[in-house]
C-alpha cells in the first residue's frame, strides 16, 4: 500500500477539479475548471486524454445513466454531452449571470446537488435540480459552495463552504430531495486553508482536500480531525475512490500561480491508498429533450 502521494498524469490544471471513478470504463475523469477541459485517465496504462474542450468553464458534472456527462458550467448553464453532441438542459440562471457552477453532486434518485460560486456580495447557492429538469434551491447562502458528500446510510450530506471554512452536515429526505437541519460539523483551523473537495468512504468518514493547506484530511464522525495526509502541491482540490473493491485514491491539485510558489506537481493527477474502502458516485438522471 502506498499513502505517499504519486503523480500519475502530470498535467498543468490551473484548476484541476472533480474526479470520478468511472465504473464500466475502468477509468477515472477530472476537470480543468477554467481551461474547460475534461480529462481521463486509464491506470491500466498509465496514461491520460483530453476528452472534452468547452468554451466555457466546467464547474462540476456528473455521469448520466444515459452515457451520457452533465456539465455544469458559467452563468448557471447546464448541458447534456454525449457523442460529440452538446444539448442545453438549462441555458442560464437570472441570479448566476456572471458566475459559474463549482461543486456537484449527484444523489441516488437521479437529482443533482450543484452549488455556485459567490457573485461579488452575493453568496453562492446550492441548488437542486431534479430529474424533470425542475430547478431548486436547496440553501439560500452557501458562501463559496464546494465538495458536497452522502453518508453511507444516505441520511444526511455534507456540504463545503469555502468562503466561511466550514463543512455543514443536514438532513437529507431521499423521498423528496429536501435537506433540513443544517448545521456546522467542522470549521477548519487557521492557517491549514480552506475546505474544497471531498467525499465519504465505506466507514463514514469524510475525506476533505484543503486548498492552500497541502493535504487531504480526514474527519470522524463527530467532525474532529483523525489523520493528515501531506501533498507537496499547496493546492489539492478534490479526491475520489476507485479501482477494485474502491481502494485507490486520486487526488486533483491546482496550479494557480506557478509550480515555484504551488510546489512540485501543482495542476497535477495523484494517486495514493489509504487503507480504506470508498464507495461509488450515484448517476445523474435529469431528462434531456
Amino acid at each position: 500500500m502506498n499513502r505517499q502521494p504519486v503523480v500519475v498524469a502530470d498535467t498543468l490544471c490551473r484548476t484541476g477539479e472533480g474526479p470520478i471513478w468511472h465504473e464500466r470504463e475502468r477509468k477515472v475523469y477530472w476537470v480543468d475548471i477554467p481551461a474547460g477541459t475534461l480529462y481521463r485517465y486509464d491506470p491500466s496504462t498509465g496514461t491520460y486524454e483530453v476528452v472534452l474542450e468547452s468554451d466555457e468553464a466546467i464547474g462540476g458534472y456528473t455521469f448520466q445513466a444515459d452515457g451520457g456527462i452533465l456539465l455544469f458550467q458559467e452563468h448557471g448553464a447546464v448541458r447534456h454531452w454525449r457523442d460529440g453532441k452538446t444539448t442545453p438542459v438549462i441555458d442560464q440562471i437570472a441570479r448566476e449571470v456572471g458566475g459559474r457552477f463549482n461543486d456537484v453532486i449527484a444523489d441516488p434518485e437521479g437529482r443533482v446537488y450543484c452549488g455556485t460560486m459567490p457573485i461579488g456580495e452575493q453568496p453562492g447557492r446550492l441548488y437542486r435540480l431534479d430529474p424533470d429538469g425542475t430547478l431548486h434551491v436547496a440553501f439560500e447562502d452557501a458562501g463559496l459552495s464546494n465538495g458536497l458528500g452522502f453518508s453511507p446510510d444516505l441520511q444526511f450530506i455534507y456540504h463545503s463552504d469555502s468562503l466561511n471554512r466550514v463543512i455543514t452536515k443536514s438532513r437529507y429526505d431521499r423521498a423528496t430531495g429536501k435537506l433540513s437541519d443544517r448545521a456546522v460539523f467542522h470549521r477548519t483551523r487557521d492557517g491549514d486553508g480552506v475546505p474544497d473537495g471531498m467525499t465519504v468512504d465505506a466507514n463514514g468518514h469524510v475525506w476533505v482536500a484543503q486548498w492552500d493547506g497541502h493535504a487531504l484530511i480526514r474527519l470522524d464522525h463527530d467532525g474532529s480531525e483523525m489523520e493528515r495526509v501531506l501533498f507537496t502541491p499547496r493546492k489539492v482540490s478534490s479526491l475520489t475512490f476507485g479501482g477494485d473493491h474502491y481502494r485507490t485514491v486520486w487526488a486533483t491539485t491546482a496550479n494557480v500561480e506557478g509550480r515555484e510558489q504551488e510546489g512540485a506537481g501543482a495542476g497535477a493527477l495523484f494517486q495514493l491508498e489509504l487503507g480504506v474502502a470508498g464507495r461509488p458516485e450515484f448517476l445523474s438522471r435529469v431528462k434531456v429533450t
